[in-house]
């Protein structure tokens, strides 16, 4: 197994965006986890950083909801189609794109520009998602009308063709190129489509049983024989709250602090991952920035620190 090449240039972008999701303080998530020195870390691991800042996010005090079902959609829309074109710009350039959030809503934007690369360089797309959530609802299904919630159906072009048809193209990704990993708290008419796609989800349940190495290394010996580029999206809420709090939606019964680092360590001897995003780190609910020292400490994790 090799390790990523550490000559990699990492662009890092910023998406303060809470308009995705039920609760305010997301949108800080992206000054949060620059505080507790993700840039640093990174260069101490041997890249080279270039932080390029923040999209440009009107926030929700300037905006009204047109639809409940889809809340916020026009803002959503523009912002995610800004965070694909940076996406696809950075590998373009032979560059590692993280983005860092931000609600999951983020995802829909960065899975966009990911798939155009792809697209455009005949590779096959694969998808860890890492989420307490998976994301699956749509403008029919949502109990919120809470955009972040429909980040993967959307890319697996369900629901509203506004969202599902982002960037120019439908779908982003196959369904049998997902694993979601961590997954605790699915809506009803979610576990319906998880299963009429017969979408691969690791649950904590499985996670308790076979342990998280298990799970990992199955996971990435699926996806690297069949696709050529590995996303890896990960939302902080997939941590157990009693380490990290400060999380978008929390909900108990997560990964502890070991199982978690195992997790992006393992992916990071893998060598596989071609780009990243971070999601829903919130300082409003969180203790002295631990959750996001917590989520830096694991993106460096993912892209090969080590402890030995």
């Amino acid at each position: 197994m090799k390790h990523a090449a550490i000559s990699k240039h990492i662009d890092i972008f910023g998406f303060p965006m809470d308009l995705g999701a039920g609760r305010r303080g997301v949108d800080m998530g992206p000054s949060a986890l620059r505080i507790a020195g993700i840039e640093h870390q990174l260069e101490q691991i041997g890249y080279r950083v270039t932080d390029h800042g923040d999209v440009f996010i009107k926030n929700q005090e300037r905006q009204v909801v047109k639809n409940q079902k889809l809340k916020y959609l026009d803002e959503i829309l523009r912002t995610t189609e800004m965070i694909a074109k940076k996406v696809e710009k950075s590998l373009a350039l032979g560059n590692f794109p993280l983005c860092i959030g931000g609600d999951h809503s983020m995802a829909i934007g960065t899975l966009a520009g990911v798939a155009a690369h792809c697209k455009k360089h005949k590779q096959e797309l694969g998808l860890i998602w890492i989420d307490a959530h998976a994301d699956m609802n749509t403008d029919a299904t949502t109990p919120s009308g809470n955009i972040h919630g429909m980040s993967v159906a959307a890319s697996l072009g369900l629901g509203s063709k506004a969202l599902s048809e982002l960037y120019g193209f439908s779908p982003k990704i196959k369904p049998e190129n997902i694993a979601f990993i961590g997954i605790r708290s699915i809506d009803t008419e979610e576990r319906e489509t998880i299963k009429k796609l017969g979408l691969k989800v690791y649950t904590m349940t499985e996670i308790d049983r076979k342990g998280i190495n298990y799970i990992i290394n199955k996971v990435l010996k699926d996806l690297k024989s069949r696709v050529q580029h590995i996303h890896v999206s990960f939302d902080a809420d997939c941590i157990d709250p009693s380490f990290a709090p400060g999380v978008g939606t929390p909900v108990s019964g997560g990964l502890n602090y070991r199982e978690a680092h195992l997790l992006m360590e393992t992916i990071a001897e893998c060598g596989c991952m071609s780009s990243l995003e971070v999601a829903e780190v919130n300082p409003i609910l969180d203790n002295k920035n631990r959750s996001a020292e917590i989520t830096a400490e694991l993106i460096a994790s993912s892209l090969g620190l080590r402890i030995l």
